[in-house]
């Protein structure tokens, strides 16, 4: 099991960057044993799938609507990951949460039904 806490959310303007920290404490189990991964819901929308960062940190995918904008990492030592936002826009207002996946051993997992454990989120809020 591991526990997870967001933090780094906030207001922000059109064009601005915000960077978004993810600690975890896992028992039984270490960090590296979990690809990690960003969701964001915005008011009225469903969950949907940000960026993916697999075990290691040497693979990661993107939704295409932050794809060149945002950038994951992990640092495995620290037991954090990390969800640099630079460019940001209106329309990436929302909820911004972190999960992490143990079912996928070498990937970087986009859907939700592949993380058991969840944050509790952090709002980002971006004005035009």
């Amino acid at each position: 099991q591991v526990q997870l806490v967001e933090s780094g959310g906030g207001l922000v303007q059109t064009g601005g960057s915000l960077g978004l920290s993810c600690a975890a404490s896992a028992s039984g189990r270490t960090f590296s044993d979990y690809a990690m991964g960003w969701f964001r819901q915005a008011p009225g929308e469903e969950r949907e799938f940000v960026a993916a960062i697999s075990r290691s940190g040497g693979t990661t995918y993107y939704a295409d609507a932050v794809k060149g904008r945002f950038t994951i990492s992990r640092d495995n030592a620290k037991k954090t990951v990390y969800l640099q936002m630079n460019s940001l826009k209106p329309e990436d207002t929302a909820v911004y949460y972190c999960a992490a996946s143990s079912s996928v051993r070498n990937g970087t997992p986009t859907l939700q039904y592949q993380y058991r454990n969840w944050g509790q989120g952090t709002q980002v809020t971006v004005s035009s």
